[in-house]
């Protein structure tokens, strides 16, 4: 049984965004063109969604958070689900450090105020790079975390593109 995404404006449904994306999301521009949708958290994972809600995945965006070593420095990369940010290559070279890999879950948990499976680029920490796939802002409507396990965001790939902080990246993903 496919099940259906029933999309409501994000700005008026607070109840299904985490808090940081819920504090950050009225200072977005076209923060109304933003909305969002209940899942069975059980589905959150992107292939399980995807095949549940009869999404695409060249539609669904996932933000992964990098750490740079030695120095410590957080950054969020937003790809399409069909690709793998390349954490080793383009986002170390962004960095400018000498190892970038996956940040450990509970410490991007911790520090973005979001639920592993649902970080989202909207609401995390504003020194941040973020850093987003060439391909991304051309997808009309991206589907991509909300910060929770229970709901889905879907607005314009460019909107994503500009996020205070947001660098669209040639390379970023393979």
């Amino acid at each position: 049984m496919t099940l259906r995404l029933e999309l409501s404006p994000a700005l008026t449904t607070p109840s299904l965004l985490a808090p940081p994306v819920r504090d950050a999301l009225p200072r977005l521009p076209d923060a109304e063109a933003v909305r969002v949708a209940p899942i069975d958290p059980e589905l959150a994972d992107t292939a399980a969604f995807c095949a549940a809600y009869d999404v695409n995945l060249e539609q669904s965006a996932n933000c992964v958070i990098v750490l740079g070593k030695p120095a410590g420095i957080y950054a969020a990369c937003v790809i399409l689900a069909t690709t793998r940010a390349d954490v080793n290559g383009a986002v170390r070279r962004l960095l400018g450090v000498r190892k970038a890999s996956f940040a450990p879950m509970e410490e991007a948990v911790g520090i973005s105020g979001m639920q592993y499976g649902g970080i989202t680029p909207i609401g995390l920490p504003e020194d941040w790079p973020v850093f987003v796939d060439a391909r991304v802002p051309a997808v009309a409507d991206a589907v991509i975390g909300s910060g929770l396990r229970a709901s889905k965001i879907v607005l314009p790939g460019a909107l994503l593109a500009s996020l205070p902080g947001a660098t669209v990246v040639d390379g970023l993903a393979q």
